[in-house]
């Protein structure tokens, strides 16, 4: 993308920017992000009991968004919300669910709402809608080792076992149920592990801690690791890069490391902990067993671990954010090796300092 494009701007710097889920790990540094790139009138979308930390988040830059207080489930509250915003970002979603109906409502059917008010003022020029890696079937590509946009999503994401795919998958249908009947223009964006201070658990593509013994699970597989400020940045020109139509992304940063890489680093600069290395083989037929045995006693043990989990964390993946670069002219704006110094020192409750 050459530097004429990528000066250009879908949005005006008065016009109305909406971004829902505002007050969380992600979203409080899109708010920044878009402050930082000239936007004046930035409608942040919190719940009543997060908004503390949507102010602490900005700082003195708090004044110079517009807070809106209000439940994506409520249909007027998203009326209210979306009305003269000409580009969305959605951000909001329903993510310690357990259950299936609860994610599904705090996901796709407050998709729904915000989308039913957007058709309705007819202004809206670009919806962001974030999504996740966790839509992706990765036992059936045919790309190879290589996931990307057009990797095929989950036909039957309730075998996942996981509510969050279940709730991320319905909902990409909602969005392109809207796109096509109404001619929105949808950016959706597909990140893989958001991490950074704020969010330090280490994620389960390298292994699970459920068994009293943490099972290292990925070993030479790639980390599709995206550092917020990143991610903040690819949410950020999704919702004002003039491009036609509709796309999806993947984001993820360049030289991403190994789940072995980074568990190794993690124990030698954060702490030291116990973990077994179980091979792919054993975790494979770990998960055959665990999903028979679930099926055999009708649902008795849950089926936490089945073959599509496997072949969505731990079967062996590379990971490309060519399309993005080219499609948004995004670049990393931390490098990984400095991402992960800022990590490890927030998980060693060290100040951080960019």
């Amino acid at each position: 993308m050459n530097s004429s494009v990528q000066n250009e701007r879908l949005v005006g710097p008065d016009e109305v920017i909406l971004v829902t889920g505002a007050s969380g790990f992600i979203g409080t540094r899109v708010v920044q992000r878009l402050l930082d790139m000239g936007f004046r009138n930035i409608r942040c979308m919190v719940r009543p009991s997060s908004e503390g930390k949507l102010k602490k988040a900005l700082g003195p830059d708090a004044d110079r968004v517009s807070i809106f207080r209000g439940n994506l489930l409520s249909r007027e509250d998203c009326q209210a919300l979306a009305k003269d915003a000409v580009s969305v970002i959605h951000l909001a979603a329903g993510r310690g669910e357990k259950s299936y109906p609860d994610a599904f409502m705090n996901t796709a059917i407050t998709t729904r709402n915000l989308l039913d008010a957007c058709v309705t003022h007819s202004v809206c020029r670009r919806f962001v809608n974030i999504s996740s890696f966790a839509v992706y079937a990765n036992g059936s590509k045919s790309t190879g080792r290589l996931l990307d946009e057009t990797c095929p999503l989950e036909t039957h994401p309730d075998a996942r076992g996981e509510a969050y795919c279940f709730a991320k998958t319905k909902q990409e249908q909602v969005v392109a149920e809207y796109r096509d009947r109404h001619g929105l223009s949808v950016i959706t964006l597909r990140p893989g592990v958001v991490y950074g201070p704020g969010n330090l658990a280490i994620s389960g593509r390298v292994g699970i801690d459920t068994f009293g013994v943490f099972l290292h699970l990925g070993g030479s597989n790639q980390i599709p690791l995206t550092y917020v400020e990143n991610c903040a940045e690819a949410i950020a020109l999704s919702a004002i890069r003039p491009i036609e139509g509709s796309e999806e992304f993947n984001v993820v940063d360049d030289d991403l490391p190994s789940s072995r890489q980074f568990l190794r680093r993690y124990k030698k600069q954060v702490k030291r902990f116990r973990s077994l290395y179980l091979p792919k083989p054993a975790s494979f037929a770990f998960c055959y067993l665990w999903e028979r045995y679930s099926s055999w006693s009708h649902g008795q043990l849950p089926s936490a671990f089945n073959r599509n989990r496997w072949n969505s964390l731990w079967r062996k993946t590379e990971y490309s954010n060519a399309k993005l670069k080219q499609r948004l002219g995004w670049h990393p704006l931390v490098s990984t090796e400095e991402g992960l110094r800022r990590y490890f020192a927030a998980c060693r409750g060290e100040k951080i300092h960019a």
